[in-house]
Protein backbone atom coordinates (compact mmCIF):
# COMPACT_ATOMS: atom_id res chain seq x y z
CA UNK A 1 0.00 0.00 0.00
CA UNK A 2 1.37 3.43 -0.98
CA UNK A 3 2.12 5.85 1.81
CA UNK A 4 1.26 9.15 0.17
CA UNK A 5 2.92 11.19 2.86
CA UNK A 6 6.30 9.99 1.62
CA UNK A 7 5.97 12.05 -1.59
CA UNK A 8 6.87 15.76 -1.79
CA UNK A 9 4.17 18.05 -0.51
CA UNK A 10 5.62 21.04 -2.32
CA UNK A 11 6.37 20.72 -6.03
CA UNK A 12 7.98 23.81 -7.61
CA UNK A 13 7.93 21.98 -10.95
CA UNK A 14 4.20 22.70 -11.23
CA UNK A 15 5.12 26.29 -12.14
CA UNK A 16 7.41 25.12 -14.95
CA UNK A 17 5.07 22.81 -16.83
CA UNK A 18 4.32 24.84 -19.99
CA UNK A 19 5.67 27.90 -21.80
CA UNK A 20 2.59 29.89 -20.79
CA UNK A 21 3.00 28.90 -17.14
CA UNK A 22 6.70 29.84 -17.18
CA UNK A 23 5.90 33.15 -18.84
CA UNK A 24 3.17 33.96 -16.32
CA UNK A 25 5.40 33.47 -13.28
CA UNK A 26 8.59 34.96 -14.74
CA UNK A 27 10.16 37.37 -12.26
CA UNK A 28 12.33 39.14 -14.83
CA UNK A 29 11.12 40.42 -18.19
CA UNK A 30 13.09 42.07 -20.95
CA UNK A 31 11.58 44.97 -22.89
CA UNK A 32 12.92 46.91 -25.89
CA UNK A 33 13.01 50.06 -23.75
CA UNK A 34 15.64 48.37 -21.55
CA UNK A 35 18.26 48.58 -24.29
CA UNK A 36 20.84 51.14 -25.41
CA UNK A 37 22.89 50.55 -28.56
CA UNK A 38 26.61 51.40 -28.52
CA UNK A 39 27.65 52.56 -32.01
CA UNK A 40 30.93 53.59 -33.61
CA UNK A 41 31.31 56.23 -36.31
CA UNK A 42 34.59 56.52 -38.20
CA UNK A 43 35.92 59.59 -39.89
CA UNK A 44 36.94 59.47 -43.55
CA UNK A 45 35.32 56.21 -44.68
CA UNK A 46 32.82 55.85 -47.51
CA UNK A 47 31.46 52.43 -46.47
CA UNK A 48 30.88 50.82 -43.08
CA UNK A 49 34.00 49.00 -41.89
CA UNK A 50 33.42 45.56 -40.32
CA UNK A 51 35.09 44.99 -36.94
CA UNK A 52 36.78 41.61 -37.32
CA UNK A 53 36.73 40.75 -33.61
CA UNK A 54 33.04 41.69 -33.28
CA UNK A 55 31.14 39.87 -36.05
CA UNK A 56 28.11 41.86 -37.15
CA UNK A 57 29.33 45.17 -35.69
CA UNK A 58 30.79 47.93 -37.88
CA UNK A 59 32.44 51.31 -37.73
CA UNK A 60 29.73 53.40 -39.34
CA UNK A 61 29.91 56.14 -41.89
CA UNK A 62 27.89 59.22 -41.07
CA UNK A 63 25.12 58.04 -43.40
CA UNK A 64 25.01 54.48 -42.14
CA UNK A 65 24.96 55.76 -38.55
CA UNK A 66 21.85 57.79 -39.29
CA UNK A 67 20.19 54.67 -40.71
CA UNK A 68 21.19 52.70 -37.62
CA UNK A 69 19.66 55.38 -35.40
CA UNK A 70 16.41 55.29 -37.37
CA UNK A 71 16.38 51.50 -37.06
CA UNK A 72 16.87 51.85 -33.30
CA UNK A 73 13.83 54.13 -33.10
CA UNK A 74 11.74 51.64 -35.06
CA UNK A 75 12.84 48.81 -32.75
CA UNK A 76 11.69 50.77 -29.69
CA UNK A 77 14.98 50.88 -27.80
CA UNK A 78 15.73 53.82 -25.53
CA UNK A 79 19.10 55.17 -26.62
CA UNK A 80 22.22 55.10 -28.74
CA UNK A 81 25.68 55.68 -27.24
CA UNK A 82 28.09 57.17 -29.78
CA UNK A 83 31.83 56.63 -29.98
CA UNK A 84 33.84 58.66 -32.50
CA UNK A 85 36.85 57.24 -34.34
CA UNK A 86 38.94 60.09 -35.79
CA UNK A 87 41.51 59.81 -38.52
CA UNK A 88 44.88 58.76 -37.14
CA UNK A 89 46.49 62.02 -38.23
CA UNK A 90 44.09 63.99 -36.00
CA UNK A 91 45.11 62.28 -32.78
CA UNK A 92 47.44 64.16 -30.45
CA UNK A 93 48.60 64.18 -26.84
CA UNK A 94 45.63 66.27 -25.65
CA UNK A 95 42.92 64.59 -27.70
CA UNK A 96 41.92 67.90 -29.28
CA UNK A 97 39.58 66.16 -31.74
CA UNK A 98 37.41 65.44 -28.72
CA UNK A 99 36.73 69.14 -28.15
CA UNK A 100 36.74 70.28 -31.77
CA UNK A 101 33.15 71.21 -32.74
CA UNK A 102 33.92 69.64 -36.10
CA UNK A 103 35.43 66.48 -34.59
CA UNK A 104 33.84 63.25 -35.76
CA UNK A 105 31.89 62.61 -32.55
CA UNK A 106 30.39 66.08 -32.46
CA UNK A 107 29.48 65.91 -36.15
CA UNK A 108 27.86 62.52 -35.56
CA UNK A 109 25.87 63.84 -32.61
CA UNK A 110 24.45 66.59 -34.79
CA UNK A 111 23.68 64.09 -37.56
CA UNK A 112 21.81 61.72 -35.27
CA UNK A 113 19.85 64.45 -33.48
CA UNK A 114 18.78 65.81 -36.88
CA UNK A 115 17.71 62.30 -37.88
CA UNK A 116 15.79 61.19 -34.77
CA UNK A 117 15.15 64.35 -32.74
CA UNK A 118 13.86 63.34 -29.31
CA UNK A 119 12.55 59.92 -30.37
CA UNK A 120 15.79 58.32 -29.18
CA UNK A 121 18.12 59.36 -26.38
CA UNK A 122 21.33 60.43 -28.08
CA UNK A 123 24.24 59.71 -25.76
CA UNK A 124 27.93 60.49 -26.13
CA UNK A 125 31.01 58.82 -24.74
CA UNK A 126 32.90 61.50 -22.83
CA UNK A 127 36.50 60.32 -22.81
CA UNK A 128 39.81 61.07 -24.50
CA UNK A 129 41.04 57.58 -25.35
CA UNK A 130 39.72 57.57 -28.92
CA UNK A 131 41.38 60.90 -29.72
CA UNK A 132 44.78 60.70 -27.99
CA UNK A 133 47.89 59.44 -29.75
CA UNK A 134 48.88 57.54 -26.61
CA UNK A 135 45.46 55.94 -26.19
CA UNK A 136 44.95 56.82 -22.54
CA UNK A 137 41.74 58.30 -21.18
CA UNK A 138 43.44 61.48 -20.03
CA UNK A 139 46.28 63.94 -20.34
CA UNK A 140 49.75 62.61 -19.45
CA UNK A 141 52.21 64.37 -17.17
CA UNK A 142 55.97 64.64 -17.74
CA UNK A 143 56.44 61.13 -16.34
CA UNK A 144 53.87 59.54 -18.67
CA UNK A 145 51.24 59.14 -15.96
CA UNK A 146 47.63 60.19 -16.41
CA UNK A 147 47.21 63.60 -14.78
CA UNK A 148 43.81 63.44 -13.10
CA UNK A 149 43.15 67.16 -12.64
CA UNK A 150 44.48 68.27 -16.01
CA UNK A 151 42.22 65.65 -17.54
CA UNK A 152 39.20 67.06 -15.70
CA UNK A 153 39.72 70.37 -17.46
CA UNK A 154 39.55 68.57 -20.81
CA UNK A 155 36.42 66.69 -19.73
CA UNK A 156 34.69 69.94 -18.82
CA UNK A 157 35.29 71.30 -22.29
CA UNK A 158 34.22 68.03 -23.89
CA UNK A 159 30.95 68.06 -21.97
CA UNK A 160 30.10 71.54 -23.21
CA UNK A 161 30.97 70.73 -26.83
CA UNK A 162 28.98 67.50 -26.78
CA UNK A 163 25.97 69.24 -25.26
CA UNK A 164 26.15 71.95 -27.93
CA UNK A 165 26.27 69.20 -30.58
CA UNK A 166 22.99 67.72 -29.34
CA UNK A 167 23.73 65.06 -26.73
CA UNK A 168 20.78 64.34 -24.44
CA UNK A 169 23.11 62.39 -22.15
CA UNK A 170 26.88 62.47 -21.66
CA UNK A 171 28.76 59.44 -20.37
CA UNK A 172 32.03 60.28 -18.59
CA UNK A 173 33.92 57.00 -18.86
CA UNK A 174 37.53 57.81 -17.97
CA UNK A 175 37.35 56.96 -14.24
CA UNK A 176 39.02 60.21 -13.18
CA UNK A 177 38.42 61.23 -9.57
CA UNK A 178 35.88 64.06 -9.44
CA UNK A 179 34.79 63.76 -13.06
CA UNK A 180 31.04 63.83 -12.42
CA UNK A 181 31.14 67.02 -10.37
CA UNK A 182 33.32 68.79 -12.92
CA UNK A 183 31.12 67.74 -15.83
CA UNK A 184 27.95 68.78 -14.00
CA UNK A 185 29.41 72.21 -13.22
CA UNK A 186 30.59 72.64 -16.81
CA UNK A 187 27.15 71.85 -18.20
CA UNK A 188 25.37 74.09 -15.71
CA UNK A 189 27.71 76.98 -16.53
CA UNK A 190 26.44 77.04 -20.12
CA UNK A 191 22.81 76.68 -19.11
CA UNK A 192 22.55 72.98 -19.99
CA UNK A 193 20.94 71.73 -16.82
CA UNK A 194 18.78 69.58 -19.08
CA UNK A 195 21.68 67.36 -20.19
CA UNK A 196 21.85 64.22 -18.05
CA UNK A 197 24.98 62.43 -16.87
CA UNK A 198 25.29 58.67 -17.13
CA UNK A 199 28.26 58.04 -14.87
CA UNK A 200 30.59 55.18 -15.67
CA UNK A 201 30.71 54.61 -11.93
CA UNK A 202 32.10 51.09 -11.84
CA UNK A 203 34.53 50.34 -14.65
CA UNK A 204 36.93 47.50 -14.10
CA UNK A 205 40.29 47.02 -15.80
CA UNK A 206 39.08 44.04 -17.79
CA UNK A 207 40.53 41.74 -20.43
CA UNK A 208 37.08 41.70 -22.01
CA UNK A 209 37.65 45.17 -23.46
CA UNK A 210 39.96 43.60 -26.05
CA UNK A 211 37.72 43.79 -29.15
CA UNK A 212 36.74 47.36 -28.26
CA UNK A 213 40.32 48.43 -28.91
CA UNK A 214 39.84 47.49 -32.55
CA UNK A 215 36.40 49.10 -32.66
CA UNK A 216 37.75 52.54 -31.69
CA UNK A 217 41.16 52.23 -33.37
CA UNK A 218 42.88 52.52 -30.00
CA UNK A 219 46.51 53.68 -29.87
CA UNK A 220 46.94 52.40 -26.30
CA UNK A 221 50.24 50.92 -25.22
CA UNK A 222 50.29 49.55 -21.71
CA UNK A 223 47.18 49.37 -19.54
CA UNK A 224 44.71 51.46 -17.53
CA UNK A 225 45.15 49.80 -14.17
CA UNK A 226 46.01 53.06 -12.38
CA UNK A 227 42.56 54.51 -13.01
CA UNK A 228 40.18 51.67 -13.85
CA UNK A 229 39.17 49.44 -10.96
CA UNK A 230 40.89 46.27 -9.78
CA UNK A 231 38.76 43.17 -10.53
CA UNK A 232 39.62 41.82 -7.08
CA UNK A 233 37.79 44.63 -5.26
CA UNK A 234 34.11 45.14 -4.48
CA UNK A 235 34.07 47.81 -1.74
CA UNK A 236 35.79 50.18 -4.15
CA UNK A 237 32.72 50.05 -6.38
CA UNK A 238 30.42 51.22 -3.60
CA UNK A 239 32.83 54.02 -2.70
CA UNK A 240 32.80 55.20 -6.34
CA UNK A 241 29.00 55.01 -6.32
CA UNK A 242 28.72 57.20 -3.22
CA UNK A 243 31.04 59.80 -4.75
CA UNK A 244 29.26 59.89 -8.12
CA UNK A 245 25.85 60.28 -6.48
CA UNK A 246 27.16 63.07 -4.27
CA UNK A 247 28.60 64.83 -7.34
CA UNK A 248 25.31 64.76 -9.22
CA UNK A 249 25.13 61.64 -11.40
CA UNK A 250 21.66 61.16 -12.88
CA UNK A 251 22.30 57.51 -13.73
CA UNK A 252 25.13 55.13 -12.90
CA UNK A 253 26.69 52.22 -14.77
CA UNK A 254 28.56 49.00 -14.09
CA UNK A 255 31.00 47.87 -16.79
CA UNK A 256 31.59 45.06 -17.76
CA UNK A 257 28.28 43.42 -16.97
CA UNK A 258 28.51 39.64 -17.11
CA UNK A 259 31.68 39.02 -15.04
CA UNK A 260 30.51 41.55 -12.42
CA UNK A 261 26.87 40.63 -11.76
CA UNK A 262 27.64 40.54 -8.03
CA UNK A 263 28.84 44.15 -8.21
CA UNK A 264 25.83 45.13 -10.28
CA UNK A 265 23.52 43.64 -7.64
CA UNK A 266 25.30 45.51 -4.83
CA UNK A 267 25.08 48.82 -6.72
CA UNK A 268 21.42 48.30 -7.65
CA UNK A 269 20.53 47.52 -4.06
CA UNK A 270 21.74 50.87 -2.71
CA UNK A 271 21.52 53.30 -5.65
CA UNK A 272 18.69 55.82 -5.62
CA UNK A 273 19.15 56.61 -9.33
CA UNK A 274 18.68 54.28 -12.33
CA UNK A 275 21.40 51.68 -12.80
CA UNK A 276 22.72 50.60 -16.20
CA UNK A 277 25.16 47.87 -17.18
CA UNK A 278 27.33 47.61 -20.28
CA UNK A 279 27.61 44.20 -21.89
CA UNK A 280 30.98 44.89 -23.41
CA UNK A 281 32.74 43.80 -26.58
CA UNK A 282 34.41 40.70 -25.17
CA UNK A 283 31.13 39.43 -23.77
CA UNK A 284 29.54 39.90 -27.19
CA UNK A 285 32.43 38.32 -29.07
CA UNK A 286 32.56 35.20 -26.89
CA UNK A 287 28.92 34.38 -27.60
CA UNK A 288 29.26 35.13 -31.31
CA UNK A 289 32.41 32.98 -31.57
CA UNK A 290 30.88 30.06 -29.68
CA UNK A 291 27.71 30.27 -31.77
CA UNK A 292 29.72 30.33 -34.99
CA UNK A 293 31.43 27.11 -33.84
CA UNK A 294 28.04 25.56 -33.10
CA UNK A 295 28.87 25.25 -29.41
CA UNK A 296 25.88 27.28 -28.13
CA UNK A 297 22.48 28.27 -29.44
CA UNK A 298 23.06 31.92 -30.36
CA UNK A 299 19.58 33.34 -29.66
CA UNK A 300 19.21 31.51 -26.38
CA UNK A 301 22.68 32.63 -25.27
CA UNK A 302 21.90 36.26 -26.11
CA UNK A 303 18.66 36.30 -24.15
CA UNK A 304 20.06 34.32 -21.23
CA UNK A 305 22.92 36.79 -20.79
CA UNK A 306 20.61 39.79 -21.09
CA UNK A 307 18.12 38.28 -18.64
CA UNK A 308 20.91 37.65 -16.15
CA UNK A 309 22.01 41.27 -16.33
CA UNK A 310 18.45 42.51 -15.87
CA UNK A 311 17.84 40.06 -13.01
CA UNK A 312 20.97 41.30 -11.23
CA UNK A 313 19.50 44.80 -11.10
CA UNK A 314 20.19 46.70 -14.32
CA UNK A 315 17.39 49.01 -15.34
CA UNK A 316 19.05 49.52 -18.73
CA UNK A 317 21.55 47.47 -20.69
CA UNK A 318 24.06 48.74 -23.23
CA UNK A 319 24.47 45.86 -25.66
CA UNK A 320 25.53 45.41 -29.26
CA UNK A 321 22.49 43.18 -29.67
CA UNK A 322 20.12 46.00 -28.63
CA UNK A 323 18.22 46.38 -31.90
CA UNK A 324 18.20 42.68 -32.75
CA UNK A 325 16.99 41.70 -29.28
CA UNK A 326 14.33 44.40 -29.29
CA UNK A 327 13.04 43.31 -32.70
CA UNK A 328 12.79 39.71 -31.56
CA UNK A 329 10.96 40.72 -28.37
CA UNK A 330 8.48 42.74 -30.41
CA UNK A 331 7.98 39.94 -32.92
Amino acid sequence: MTTYGSFPGSRPRRLRTTPVMRRMVAETRLHPADFILPAFVREGVSEPVPISSMPGVVQHTRDSLKKAAAEAVAAGISGIMLFGVPEESKKDALGTAGTDPDGILQVALRDVRAEVGDELLVMSDLCLDETTDHGHCGVLDEHGRVDNDATLERYAEMAQVQADAGAHVVGPSGMMDGQIGVVRDALDQIGREDVAILAYTVKYSSVFFGPFREAVGSSLKGDRKTYQQDPANARDALRELALDLEEGADMVMVKPAGPYLDILAKVAEVSDVPVAAYQISGEYSMVEAAAEKGWVDRDRAIFETLTGIKRAGARNILTYWAVEAAQKLRD
